[in-house]
């Protein structure tokens, strides 16, 4: 018998439909609450997905309608181009960047990577679900650490799970759904007592809006600590989720097994484009922090005057005490055209909500107060 021949590009196509077959029974909770039609009405109000309301840069958009012209053509150059800015950004060497579809999908390359039966992920509960939710079809333990009584990531007990079977230590910094940090001087220590054949994934996808003098980057570690990875997003501030474009930075050996678990030519040509312009507009990346951080500070002091809880947040997210299991109330608000943050099981009375615009937050708070008057949130 006679088999067929592939292309590489065929046989990623191939060897991508029979991964995603796999995982289709995987979906992370927040694909069950955006996305459907009856969401598009433009009368909503959407404060559900940590978007940034503001979008790209005028230079980004402009970037991809100019890139319609090479449309036709793989984006091979182009990813090298983009690998090659980020490498000068961070001040390493390109074999040193890989590119994803997204930042969501360099976690799923890292569970590929790192993780396969009999290994372990260790994660604060709650945090963002992608690398458990890929776990899952690596067929490794998850270890959930709860966060502290100030809604942090409790380190030292996340260091004490950590044994020869990890193969995965994850950190949300700022966390996703707290908005809370892990401060330098403690991921340094951290990352020290964590066993060097573990791998430490840091997802900075909010990491433009902390202003927290305690914070820093970890790409500032990635030299001392060989098995750490840090991984970013055009998501957020850069204002591109719908575009899709992540990139992890880490030691030549990690971006090595990676790239072995990426698709070819995960970056389309429109947001490699987009992308460069607005990683060159820094004055965009600063209006965007003082525009959805200044609104984040108003809402902090409209909560402090209807006597509700909050935690303090450094992202474009936050999360409010309702006083009672907040799945009520999120239906509530639905009704009032206002969408928010899913519930998280281990923090049921807290509604996470997405750093609108002005105009978007305020409504936001009138159908809060409307639906929880201050006085019962109090």
């Amino acid at each position: 018998m006679t088999l067929p021949s592939f292309s590489r590009r065929q046989f990623a196509r191939t060897l991508g439909a029979a991964v995603s077959a796999a995982v289709v029974t995987e979906r992370l909770p927040r694909a069950a609450e955006a996305g459907t039609a009856k969401d598009e009405d433009p009368g909503l109000v959407r404060l559900d997905s940590n978007e940034n309301p503001y979008g790209p840069s005028d230079a980004a958009l402009a970037a991809m309608t100019r890139a319609q012209a090479v449309a036709s053509r793989y984006p091979d150059g182009a990813e090298k181009d983009m690998g090659e800015a980020l490498a000068r950004a961070h001040g390493v060497t390109p074999d040193r960047i890989v590119l994803g579809c997204g930042s969501s999908d360099i976690l799923r390359m890292a569970d590929a990577a790192f993780l396969d039966a009999g290994k372990t992920v260790v994660a604060a509960e709650p945090t963002f679900e992608a690398v458990l939710a890929y776990a899952r079809v690596t067929r490794a333990e998850a270890l959930k650490v709860p966060l502290t009584s100030d809604f942090r990531h409790d380190l030292a007990r996340m260091a004490t799970v950590c044994d020869e079977r990890t193969g995965l230590v994850y950190v949300c910094n700022p966390n996703n759904p707290t908005g809370t940090i892990v401060g330098g001087d403690a991921l340094g220590a951290f990352l020290g007592r964590v066993p060097p054949s573990a791998v430490v994934l840091v997802d900075e996808a909010y990491h433009h809006f902390v202003e927290d003098p305690a914070y820093r980057t970890a790409t500032s570690l990635v030299d001392r600590f060989p098995n750490l990875v840090v991984a970013r997003t055009f998501s957020k501030v850069h204002g591109m989720a719908g575009m899709r474009l992540g990139y992890a930075v880490t030691s030549v050996a990690n971006a090595k097994a990676l790239g072995a678990r990426a698709s070819w030519s995960n970056a389309n040509a429109a947001v490699l484009a987009a992308a460069r312009a607005s990683l060159e507009d820094e004055a965009h990346v600063a209006r965007q922090r003082e525009l959805l951080n200044g609104t984040r500070r108003w809402l902090c002091r409209e909560l402090e005057r209807d006597g509700r809880r909050y935690i303090p947040s450094e992202a474009n997210f936050m999360m409010i005490d309702v006083g009672g299991d907040v799945k009520g109330v999120i239906e509530a608000l639905r009704a009032r055209k206002v969408l928010v943050g899913r519930r998280f099981p281990s923090l049921s009375t807290w509604l996470r909500v997405t750093i609108g615009t002005p105009a978007e937050t305020s409504a936001f708070l009138a159908a809060l107060r409307a639906v929880v008057p201050a006085r019962a949130a109090a």
